[in-house]
């Protein structure tokens, strides 16, 4: 599918896009690999992501980097699920975006290498605003000193899970309360645009009442 025809064939385009990206401990094992090599194949589909929703005029993506429950993993996955957010931000850099990222900075768990990214950050041209949930916990976020830790991410309209589970993992729960829910049985690393379209056909017949 071109990317031309998009706009003609779909009229409802989320402003707000949520992608839990997981399955990377399963597509790592089921080639045979240690568990923990599975987070590095998870950068490059986040960025085939992100140039498509930008080109289909998305205004805002937010992924999960990890969760605090995440970092009750063994030592050496964790290392590896901090490493991969922090070479995504890296590479991030290059890009024309304006990331934020948004976790638990006080814990030892956070990266102090993104430290710098907690208030947001332009980068290149700016454009599209990327929201980064790294070491993120629900209850961190609704429990916040003066108020929501994540206040300065807006409403999702449409959240995205690979990897086949029906369920947030407390996932911005805030934002999220009406948000559009699709479910993608395949595993992260494997993202495809073709798993993208598909999402995007199922949101166009979706209600968009909000309670109303």
């Amino acid at each position: 599918m071109q990317m031309n025809r998009m706009p003609s064939r779909w009229k409802r385009v989320p402003r707000h896009v949520g992608v839990i990206p997981d399955g990377n401990r399963r597509w790592a094992a089921g080639r045979g690999l240690k568990k923990e090599e599975g987070y590095d194949q998870g950068i490059e589909p986040g960025f085939q992501m992100y140039r498509l929703l930008r080109e289909l005029g998305v205004e805002e993506l937010t992924l999960y980097g990890f969760t605090t429950d995440n970092t009750k993993r063994p030592t050496v996955q964790k290392r590896a699920f901090q490493q991969a957010c922090v070479r995504a931000v890296e590479r991030l850099s290059c890009e024309d975006a304006e990331l934020l990222v948004v976790g638990n900075n006080n814990s030892a768990a956070f990266p102090k290498a993104l430290l710098p990214y907690r208030m947001r950050r332009r980068f290149g041209c700016g454009g599209m605003k990327v929201n980064f949930l790294v070491n993120y916990g629900w209850d961190w976020d609704l429990h916040y000193p003066g108020g929501l830790a994540s206040a300065a991410i807006s409403p999702i309209d449409l959240i995205l899970r690979w990897g086949g589970h029906t369920r947030l993992s407390g996932f911005l729960p805030v934002q999220s309360v009406y948000a559009d829910f699709y479910t993608l049985p395949e595993l992260w690393p494997d993202f495809s645009e073709e798993q993208l379209w598909r999402a995007m056909g199922w949101y166009q017949t979706q209600d968009i009442t909000r309670g109303g």
